[in-house]
């Protein structure tokens, strides 16, 4: 078993609450999208898909960049916070949150559009047309059959947004104890000499982390596949 650190074990404590956070805060947000672009057509929808998935072609310190402008003490939504309610969202607890969520969230909404693609628009026709409504069909027949989808995102956003390093270091920095998640953690101890056992125990701790979420997502997607094939 890893012996931590006061510092590493500060860093992964931050670094899962802040993934969890983002993830359960974005959920909502994401299911809806999902559902938008995976079972309607309408205009603009290829726009709306390109400004979701952007952050996945971004490099992350030119998002990190961006989000500093809106909410920064000075930007365009950080600017009128601070100065109406005296609230600082750059270089803190939630800024850290904030980053992971927008990183994260391409993968989630993604995974919940292939999911609601995959699904047969008989069902809701055969529950429409015995007088269900739709919020109904979509509570009882359309989510339960985009679950599968929805926890592949989870898995999947949870596990970038713990590995998440340049928007994060640029919108909330890398103060220990405070903003400094793991990759920050290790990137600090790289910059030291004669810290190559600290550096290990992190590198080892983010490849657990990774393969677990990857294991959980294959587990999942294997289980979708049976229910796919009868439908």
């Amino acid at each position: 078993m890893l012996a931590l650190s006061p510092m590493e074990q500060s860093a992964l404590m931050l670094s899962l609450n802040a993934s969890a956070q983002a993830v359960l805060w974005s959920l909502p947000l994401a299911i809806g999208l999902g559902w938008l672009l995976g079972s309607r057509r309408f205009p603009g929808h290829a726009l709306l898909n390109a400004v979701v998935h952007l952050p996945l072609v971004l490099p992350p310190v030119v998002l990190g960049y961006l989000l500093l402008v809106l909410l920064g003490r000075n930007g365009a939504i950080g600017g009128p916070l601070y100065d109406l309610f005296g609230i600082r969202i750059a270089f803190s607890g939630e800024a850290v949150v904030i980053a992971c969520a927008v990183v994260g969230f391409p993968l989630l909404v993604r995974a919940i559009r292939q999911s609601a693609e995959a699904i047969d628009p008989r069902y809701a026709r055969a529950a429409r047309s015995l007088g269900a409504s739709e919020l109904r069909i979509f509570v009882t027949v359309t989510l339960p059959l985009m679950a599968p989808g929805i926890l592949t995102g989870i898995t999947l956003a949870f596990a970038r947004a713990v590995g998440e390093f340049g928007a994060t270091i640029t919108l909330a920095g890398n103060i220990p104890g405070r903003t400094q998640t793991l990759p920050l953690a290790l990137f600090t101890v790289t910059q030291s000499p004669g810290t190559e056992a600290e550096a290990m125990r992190l590198c080892l701790l983010s490849l657990a982390l990774a393969g677990a979420a990857l294991l959980a997502s294959e587990s999942i997607a294997r289980r979708m596949t049976p229910v796919r094939a009868a439908t």
